[in-house]
């Protein structure tokens, strides 16, 4: 594969993935913890404020990957800062899963996009970037 390819495959990758943190973020500022199901409006009004701050820090994460698409090979660092929030988040989650339990299969898998898909995409994005 060429490095124009496999930088036009990266491009649509982070492109696809981006609209993960872009809809769950939207979804929790305009909904709160309601956005997650099953809270039946009993969430406290400090749990819901800081719940839709998070979300609002999210979308900037997805807005972050968001503008590394155009001239991808030349924006590492700012890929790199934006992968270690993720996975910062990840092992966030991770310790909730430890000192809490399994959370629901979306939980999960956003679990493993964070700490396993997200890594792995930074790494490809190194591999095609401009020394």
């Amino acid at each position: 594969m060429t490095k124009l390819t496999s930088k036009r495959l990266l491009q649509i990758t982070v492109g696809v993935l981006a609209l993960v943190p872009l809809g769950a973020s939207l979804s929790g500022m305009l909904y709160g913890p309601e956005a997650l199901g099953g809270a039946g409006g009993q969430a406290s009004i400090d749990l819901d404020s800081h719940f839709r701050y998070l979300s609002g820090i999210f979308l900037g994460v997805g807005i972050g990957f968001l503008s590394c698409i155009p001239n991808i090979e030349q924006k590492g660092a700012r890929f790199r800062l934006l992968t270690a929030f993720v996975v910062l988040g990840g092992l966030a989650r991770l310790l909730s899963v430890l000192l809490v339990g399994a959370p629901s299969a979306p939980h999960l898998a956003g679990l493993g996009l964070e700490l396993v898909v997200t890594p792995l995409v930074a790494l490809w994005q190194w591999r095609i970037s401009v020394p």
